[in-house]
């Protein structure tokens, strides 16, 4: 008889916290061991309510996030025009292209109408695109018609993503 798959032990808040900027925290003190937090970030997930865990086989714990558990902090541009790739480096070393499957979604703020992107890692994880990562993306848009609709993108993978109409971007 196949042995049973067992669920990981709940062992409710682990008291770890990624702060806005990518840091992550145990107990409020900064995990300053690179090594240690690309180990933690393998082992998170995020589940359909929005909470996120790390989940090993034995266990798992709550973990809080202030807003995207990774930021995009580098951006490589290989080829050009709609065949074009661009590569996101995350402040984990992970890397991920921009496609139909890790879609780049763009969040205004209601008060001051600045954009916040964001491009989906695994899992319904995602990364904030660091400001300068951002720039550097609208610095390789371009028009496209879109729906009866002009707006301004960029290609990756022959995936158009929006970044907006000109009079915002």
């Amino acid at each position: 008889m196949p042995a049973q798959r067992r669920e990981p032990r709940d062992c409710g808040d682990f008291d770890i916290h990624i702060d806005r900027d990518g840091s992550w925290f145990y107990r409020g003190t900064p995990i300053k061991r690179a090594a240690l937090v690309r180990l933690f970030s393998r082992v998170l997930a995020r589940d359909d309510a929005g909470t996120y865990w790390l989940t090993t086989p034995a266990e798992r714990g709550r973990v809080t996030v202030a807003d995207a558990p990774f930021i995009a902090v580098e951006l490589t541009q290989m080829g050009a025009g709609a065949d074009q790739v661009l590569m996101l480096r995350t402040n984990i070393d992970e890397t991920v292209a921009l496609d139909a499957d890790h879609r780049l979604r763009i969040v205004k703020n209601d008060e001051t109408g600045e954009p916040r992107p964001y491009v989906l890692v695994r899992d319904g994880l995602e990364a904030r695109l660091a400001r300068p990562v951002f720039y550097e993306l609208v610095s390789l848009g371009c028009e496209e018609r879109v729906g009866g609709e002009t707006l301004y993108g960029v290609w990756s993978k022959s995936t158009f993503f929006p970044l907006g109409t000109l009079d915002q971007c």
